[in-house]
């Protein structure tokens, strides 16, 4: 059955290539609307080591857009209810959940210079900023993402280089953010972001399915072209 799984992905990307992305060991920081997809997204895409780092549990606000997010999982820990997820697609995956959030006081319980890729879908700016110092001075391919919130339209979503993101919010306030504390990002990295903004409802910020799980599918995107090289 292994081998059937990944039979089409072969004929695209061919037999080395798919070796080389079994190999690969990534974790991803927040697993909802867009952490949850790109979990998706790399799991069927052949990593088979891949560790998910959430705290939350899933609540029915979460199931417009986030993947495990359904009327039946509502309660679960949602690093949980993905991964049973990510083995009924892959039962041979080496899927390791930790429900855990990533701060000034977990920083070395991860062991980030043991992954080849560190993938960034984390909310908070404050620890957003962190895991970006730290990651960045590791010897693992970093990518993350911006703000995918208040979007509608698909095709203004980009790739860039951190520095070079415009238009959008988080970015502004991480380097603002950075700037202000004197302490920077060791070398420069990939982001997945939109320069739409729309005007946020009273209540908060509304995001959509079809946004989210771009956002995510394009962070596994970067993965695999690099792993393939």
């Amino acid at each position: 059955m292994q081998d059937n799984i990944f039979r089409r992905s072969e004929l695209l990307l061919g037999e080395e290539a798919m070796e080389r992305i079994a190999q690969k060991r990534v974790i991803i920081f927040g697993v909802g609307g867009v952490g949850s997809w790109c979990a998706e997204s790399l799991v069927r895409s052949g990593i088979r080591r891949l560790t998910i780092v959430d705290s939350d549990s899933v609540c029915i606000t979460n199931i417009n857009r986030q993947l495990m997010a359904t009327s039946k999982t509502i309660g679960q820990v949602k690093v949980d209810a993905l991964r049973e997820r990510l083995l009924s697609i892959n039962p041979q995956a080496e899927i390791t959940a930790l429900q855990q959030v990533f701060n000034e006081d977990t920083t070395e319980s991860f062991a980030l210079d043991t992954y080849d890729y560190i993938i960034d879908a984390i909310d908070s700016l404050k620890d957003k900023a962190l895991l970006i110092l730290i990651a960045t001075q590791t010897d693992a391919k970093f990518f993350s993402s911006m703000g995918a919130a208040l979007k509608l339209d698909p095709t203004r979503i980009k790739i860039s280089e951190f520095w070079k993101v415009q238009g959008d919010p988080l970015a502004r306030a991480l380097r603002k953010r950075f700037k202000h504390e004197g302490q920077y990002p060791s070398r420069k990295f990939q982001c997945v972001y939109s320069d739409e903004l729309l005007e946020p409802h009273e209540e908060g910020k509304g995001s959509i399915v079809h946004i989210t799980a771009i956002f995510g599918f394009m962070l596994a995107s970067l993965v695999i072209q690099d792993a393939i090289g």
